[in-house]
């Protein structure tokens, strides 16, 4: 049987190891001499399905399963299963992971003031293709289980939701192949939960992961699972998020690059300034925010983020697209051009020269493998409508909305957002920012009742600004450095802020007062 070891910090350790005999109350231990179900007849007696686990990592203890010991736990004379009640044991409160945290509530509309929650530049993992089943006994369980299949961190993988739980779980593989990953639930005491693991190692065919869904939170019961080789246990998830992030984190590579934030910007219609915002948005990122961000021009036939950064780069986004499976870190860093100490740039080749016939695959993995490349990866998409354009859209970890106070841009937005909701309902809506508000003599819908047809309060409403933008674009500038106390370069550090849930360094904040007071007049 594989032990796993765990780490000097493991905060389960009780002054006990998970191989240690607990000694046997009178009459012997019920759960060592319950009989298992018959095996399949195609293994031999004796095999343990479960010892080729010992290649993956260590499973982590989870927040989820964290109890105070029960108290006879104390002595190990005690049976840690005799007082076990078979009414469920409340969950301990779960934090937010450190991974990726949850933003707080909000109506979207948070003034410069509010609090500011911690980093947030790390983005989140998918999950691989794989095939998982799930067992449950609860429709509560299963219904949860099909949310998160149908999230958007989980469109690779498969998953079957069946009932019966672990004992129908038992009974489906005697005469089937186990899938990368069977998800089970028990109701069942843990003297009977263990006896039917059993008989599901005998039948689970090598590499396959096993988690356990039960309803008793005991740190006991927990080690008990690991040592014989539950990949994890889970009690009675309540939102999809926490069975996306169990399923992700068993495929997680400790060795891989960290995942970036993938911040989309896209258009309501042409021409309301979402790729200007995008730029200056991942300029704020790096200079204002000093982290390091990488901004990707995908209209490969009219992109300005050359012009804008005054950058004429020999290659750029066109050559990772054209190559999506020679692109690495190396390459990568080929391909891009600095424009700061923190900021780099892939171009579009803007030229109608050549068509541009690039499948959404090329796109979908070219961004996934740009993730890599620094925390925040902020992407100028095109106001065009494409299978790639949906998935880069769902595929995010936060999207922007810019539009226009008009009516074009109303009905657009709306189409975009109930797409959004839809399609990523464990995620929070995307942002709105109304640009060029103010226009003279132009007939404007009122931004509160912009913001209340969508259902979305804008995070930034910036006026109109034709001198300063102007000016900005033509010089191959960002608003900031033309005019660092203008409202529009404020409210562009503010988004910036609440999209990377940070605030600006002291350093940097002294740096733009005194670019302000050294200025050249």
């Amino acid at each position: 049987m594989t032990t796993f070891r765990t780490t000097d910090t493991d905060p389960f350790d009780l002054g006990f190891e998970a191989d240690d005999e607990f000694a046997a109350p009178a009459g012997g231990d019920p759960w060592r001499t319950a009989p298992a179900p018959a095996p399949a007849p195609a293994l031999a007696q004796g095999v343990d399905p479960f010892a080729d686990f010992a290649d993956f990592p260590p499973a982590r203890p989870r927040p989820e399963v964290r109890a105070e010991p029960a108290p006879g736990l104390a002595s190990l004379a005690v049976n840690p299963f005799a007082e076990l009640a078979p009414s469920p044991i409340p969950e301990a409160p779960r934090p937010a992971p450190i991974a990726a945290p949850e933003p707080p509530a909000m109506d979207w509309g948070v003034s410069a003031h509010d609090e500011i929650l911690p980093d947030a530049g790390v983005g989140e993992a998918s999950v691989p293709r794989i095939a998982i089943h799930a067992f449950g006994v609860r429709a509560e369980t299963l219904a949860v289980i099909e949310a998160a299949a149908a999230d958007r961190r989980m469109t690779r993988a498969s998953v079957v939701t069946r009932p019966g739980g672990l004992e129908a779980a038992v009974d489906f593989y005697q005469n089937q192949p186990t899938p990368s990953l069977v998800m089970v639930e028990t109701m069942d005491s843990a003297q009977r939960m263990l006896a039917l693991l059993d008989g599901l190692a005998q039948v689970c065919d090598p590499g396959t992961k096993v988690v356990v869904i039960g309803q008793t939170n005991d740190i006991a019961l927990y080690r008990e699972l690991m040592r014989r080789g539950v990949s994890e246990y889970l009690t009675q998830p309540k939102s999809p998020l926490q069975v996306i992030r169990a399923v992700t984190a068993l495929y997680s590579d400790p060795s891989a690059p960290f995942i970036g934030r993938q911040v989309s910007f896209v258009g309501a219609k042409g021409g309301v300034g979402a790729s200007t915002l995008a730029h200056n948005f991942a300029w704020s990122m790096a200079e204002r925010m000093e982290a390091a961000t990488v901004i990707v021009d995908l209209d490969l036939p009219f992109g300005t983020a050359g012009l804008d950064f005054n950058q004429d780069p020999l290659q750029g986004v066109l050559d990772a697209l054209s190559q999506p499976e020679r692109l690495d870190p190396v390459l990568m860093d080929r391909m891009m051009v600095r424009c700061g100490d923190r900021l780099s740039l892939l171009a579009a080749p803007a030229t109608l020269e050549q068509d541009y016939d690039i499948g959404a695959d090329a796109y979908e993995e070219v961004t996934q493998k740009m993730r890599g490349a620094a925390p925040f990866v902020v992407l100028d998409l095109p106001h065009t409508w494409a299978p790639w354009t949906r998935k880069v859209l769902v595929g995010s970890d936060d999207l922007v909305i810019v539009a226009t106070p008009d009516l074009a841009s109303l009905r657009n937005a709306k189409n975009i957002v109930d797409l959004v909701r839809q399609a990523r309902p464990n995620d929070v809506p995307p942002r709105l920012v109304l640009n060029q508000v103010g226009v003279p003599g132009r007939p404007e819908i009122p931004v509160k009742d912009f913001g209340e047809a969508l259902g979305v309060t804008p995070s930034l409403v910036l006026p109109f600004d034709p001198k300063l933008f102007g000016q900005a674009a033509n010089n191959g500038q960002m608003v900031a450095e033309v005019a660092p106390k203008s409202k529009a370069a404020e409210g562009i550090d503010h988004l910036a802020r609440l999209i990377s849930r940070r605030e600006a360094p002291p350093a940097a904040k002294s740096a733009s007062i005194l670019s302000g007071l050294f200025r050249k007049k």
